[in-house]
């Protein structure tokens, strides 16, 4: 990977993580009772350090649950945009309980600083899979918000590197964590179900855009670094709708035509539920309602076309029990989940299981955990590099299935499609200079 860029021109990266090592340096000479862990926290042995990198509402949201846990230290916001990073900064401090958390535009900054251990990743899709991989090459733990890559290939070399390099990392796909999906999942494998035939998971109505959005004056680089937000995507004039969320939809820099907004979650789910996390489906085949994927075991994988992107749900079927529902289906009953509704059981079921708990299915909480009991363990999280790898290539093939309008045949231990050039082509997508993996 080359090294960062400002608009006077090329830094070599040994000279901008030199000069950030110096900065670095600069820390408070008091010592508070909290570092020592005399306020009833986690002494500063047992501490992890942190730096986030990217305060958009859902880096903010998985922070703000990270900040809960005794034992996680965040002692940097990083942001492309000042008002987002000053925010970040302004969370961080409230919860420590003084002003010494760092504001930095650049990522490079945070890697630099040999105090952080671990690092939460939550910028755009764009950037998931290049600063998770610059983080592990830093040496530090990544949890990386999903999708982990903007294609295909992307999340191979994530994982490659993650497993090569040792580093303990969490895919921001928490539902794995939740006790309903966890409670549904165990009824799948046990065998509580019968034979399994079925699986559904729920996704977004897939849907892209080439279109450019009208250029607007550039922002100076404090308030917002445009170069450095765009990354190794294609180059495009500034617009503020961009930087403000309405990337979403547009084909450089969204993954998956959207399928992996919650396709990364719910596919994901049904890939444990089949006892899959070391494969793929073999076939997959788009429809007018979803696309069908099929794998070696006779298990058909339904994705179904619910909902329209950050829009009313669409009027089809499982509505009950909220976002991102799944439902797996055997010989002998079913059970369906999912974010705010209760666990629905078919009728056979429900009179040997009787009432079952509800419980939510968005919160962080509970994978942040397992995260960070991974990092002092150095186990293996929930969501490790080996179970996203599996789960996203799937949602990828499934994606690309539609976009091309044909069956798509996989071979999952090569990792490719079947006789289909074109499809293969599509896995990975040119990176602007001087971003590369």
């Amino acid at each position: 990977m080359k090294g960062s860029r400002t608009r006077t021109g090329p830094v070599s990266r040994r000279a901008f993580l030199a000069r950030s090592l110096g900065a670095a340096a600069l820390v408070p000479s008091f010592v508070p009772a909290r570092v020592l862990g005399r306020d009833g926290g986690a002494a500063a042995s047992e501490r992890i350090v942190l730096g986030v990198i990217g305060l958009g509402p859902r880096g903010r949201y998985v922070l703000s649950s990270m900040l809960l846990e005794r034992d996680a230290q965040f002692v940097a916001a990083c942001d492309v945009q000042r008002a987002r990073r000053e925010g970040g900064k302004q969370m961080i401090d409230e919860r420590n309980g003084n002003r010494d958390c760092a504001a930095y535009r650049d990522m490079f900054e945070v890697l630099a600083r040999p105090d952080i251990d671990a690092v939460l990743v939550a910028t755009g899709d764009r950037w998931h899979a290049l600063a998770s991989i610059l983080a592990a090459k830093a040496g530090k733990d990544v949890y990386s918000e999903k999708p982990c890559g903007l294609t295909m290939g992307q999340v191979q070399d994530l994982a490659d590197a993650m497993e090569r390099m040792g580093r303990v990392f969490q895919a921001g796909t928490q539902r794995r964590s939740q006790r309903n999906f966890q409670y549904a999942v165990q009824l799948a494998r046990s065998g509580a179900l019968g034979r399994l035939r079925t699986l559904h998971a729920s996704v977004y109505f897939p849907a892209r855009r080439f279109d450019w959005l009208a250029p607007e004056p550039e922002p100076p680089l404090e308030e917002c670094d445009w170069d450095r937000w765009l990354g190794p995507c294609p180059w495009r004039p500034y617009n503020s709708a961009y930087v403000g969320g309405g990337w979403r939809g547009h084909y450089d820099f969204e993954a998956g035509a959207n399928f992996l907004d919650w396709g990364a979650h719910t596919l994901d789910l049904c890939q444990w539920a089949n006892d899959a996390d070391h494969t793929t489906p073999l076939e997959f085949e788009a429809g007018p309602a979803g696309i069908t994927a099929r794998y070696a075991n006779g298990v058909t994988l339904l994705c179904d076309f619910l909902a329209t992107p950050f829009g009313d749900r669409a009027p089809q079927y499982r509505t009950a029990t909220g976002t991102c529902p799944v439902r797996f289906e055997g010989d002998e009953g079913w059970v369906e989940t999912g974010d705010n509704g209760p666990i629905v059981l078919s009728e056979s079921l429900a009179k040997t299981r009787g009432k079952v708990f509800a419980a939510p299915g968005t919160s962080a909480a509970e994978h942040a955990r397992d995260f960070f009991d991974c990092v002092k363990s150095r186990g293996v999280t929930a969501c490790n590099p080996r179970v996203m790898r599996r789960s996203h290539i799937a949602s990828f093939a499934a994606a690309l299935a539609w976009e091309l309008g044909r069956k798509l045949v996989f071979d999952p231990v090569k990792e490719e499609f079947v006789g289909d050039d074109e499809a293969n082509r599509m896995r990975r997508r040119a990176m602007r200079e001087p971003w590369h993996i």
